[in-house]
């Protein structure tokens, strides 16, 4: 038997009605599952710390109210063994916790985390809106560790295989009101990067499954790149040999010594490796063939996997694996697969595009007071289209239409600013 119990954790009657469950299904001899879904009582923001009386008196019209209710619902959790301490309890968003339990489910303890956090809010007084509490919560901390150990571990040895160690700048847009104040860098953290190794590791283990099972992928490359000898040159400039072949163990050496040497200005080392590795792209692997594999994670298997919700190749990859584990045929010809494969390259350029378009825009109105002013930067492209560069403060990319000759990626330059077009995103400089 399936149930599906719909509750959120501050809801008195989720609690009562779970320990009476519990009840019920230790007398039944059946086998059942029992999966408990998120749903929020209230779902606005809490700003600040209150007490769940103060909350429910405000909501309810009154405190003389508010108390009647407390004191219904307490006499009877009383009678099945539990405690509601509404002296102590803090209201509170649970989205977050909701989360928490949510990941709790992928460990097998689905259950006994809502119970820990509704002992929590209901027991122990703990305001389970607040990030630090949640971390708080018997099992989480420790879970984490061991998660985390795993991650590093997984990414050492990554590493040791050739991996590529880059730090490139992202930025992000900062408001004053309506108007664009800043583009700020974002910061890499250990969470973010904790998941990001657990996704190479999922992404890696279901291209060999389906690899194992004889059936075709939908394979995520990155070729060798074909600016090698300018990624070289970098090298040279720095003091630094790079064998004439591409090697991702030789680059990944060379990343890792400049690195520790110069960590002020490995971000721009980074930029300039990472335009000349050129783009990634979607291939199909068939039952028997080897694609060429991922140049910057040096590994040979990589399917896109982890974000059905949001990419197509990786919906079309969870098709394949569904097919491998019901031993059907697969949904798709190789025909078809290599249309599709083709149509998702395309479409995710055609996204960036825009994605820096958007990004370019923003960078042009926060410049646009700032015409004639020099910046120091770095050539971030160089083709028969055209030279870029990206200044350093703030970080924001744009043309150079004047004075381009002789640059390529990677070398520094002052430039000046000339103009800037919001509307199409253009941002102009001539070499100072």
């Amino acid at each position: 038997m399936d149930i599906q119990v719909w509750a959120d954790v501050v809801c008195p009657w989720c609690y009562i009605g779970k320990k009476r469950l519990e009840v019920a299904l230790a007398q039944f001899p059946g086998e059942v599952t029992v999966t408990f879904r998120a749903y929020q009582l209230d779902p606005s923001p809490v700003p600040a710390p209150v007490r769940t009386k103060d909350a429910l008196a405000a909501k309810f019209g009154g405190r003389e109210r508010a108390e009647q209710m407390f004191t219904h619902v307490t006499s009877i959790a009383v009678g099945d063994g539990l405690r509601l301490n509404y002296d102590r309890s803090i209201a509170a968003n649970t989205f977050d916790a909701h989360r928490l339990i949510a990941w709790a489910a992928g460990q097998g303890r689905q259950a006994e985390m809502l119970d820990a956090l509704q002992r929590a809010h209901f027991t122990e007084g703990i305001d389970i809106g607040s990030h630090p509490a949640l971390a708080a919560v018997a099992g989480l901390d420790e879970q984490l560790r061991i998660q985390d150990r795993a991650a590093q571990a997984m990414k050492t040895l990554r590493h040791q295989r050739g991996a590529l160690s880059l730090d490139t700048i992202e930025t992000r847009a900062v408001f004053d009101g309506d108007v664009i104040a800043d583009l700020r860098p974002d910061q890499k953290n250990r969470a973010r990067e904790l998941i990001e190794d657990f996704m190479i590791g999922a992404n890696g283990v279901t291209a060999r499954y389906l690899e194992g099972k004889r059936l075709p992928s939908l394979r995520r490359v990155l070729r060798s790149p074909e600016r090698w000898e300018r990624i070289m040159e970098l090298a040279a400039g720095l003091g630094e040999t790079l064998p004439a072949t591409p090697s991702c163990q030789a680059l990944e050496g060379f990343l890792a010594a400049r690195h520790t040497a110069d960590p002020v200005h490995f971000p721009d080392l980074s930029l300039a490796v990472v335009k000349l590795l050129g783009k990634g792209e979607y291939v199909v692997e068939r039952p028997g063939q080897s694609a060429e594999g991922h140049f910057g994670l040096a590994v040979r298997d990589y399917a896109h996997s982890t974000a059905p919700n949001r990419r197509f190749p990786d919906l079309i990859t969870h098709r394949l694996l569904k097919a491998a584990m019901a031993n059907r045929a697969v949904p798709y010809e190789l025909d078809e697969l290599d249309v599709l494969a083709r149509h998702c390259t395309t479409q995710e350029d055609n996204a960036t595009k825009v994605e820096r378009q958007v990004h370019k825009s923003a960078a042009a109105l926060l410049l646009s007071s700032r015409i004639g002013q020099r910046f120091d930067a770095i050539v971030t492209g160089a083709s028969p289209k055209g030279t870029w560069v990206r200044i350093f403060h703030p970080a924001v990319e744009g043309k150079v239409v004047r004075g381009a000759e002789g640059l390529d990626v990677g070398d520094r330059v002052e430039v000046q600013l000339l103009d800037t077009n919001v509307e199409r995103g253009y941002i102009d400089f001539a070499r100072a």
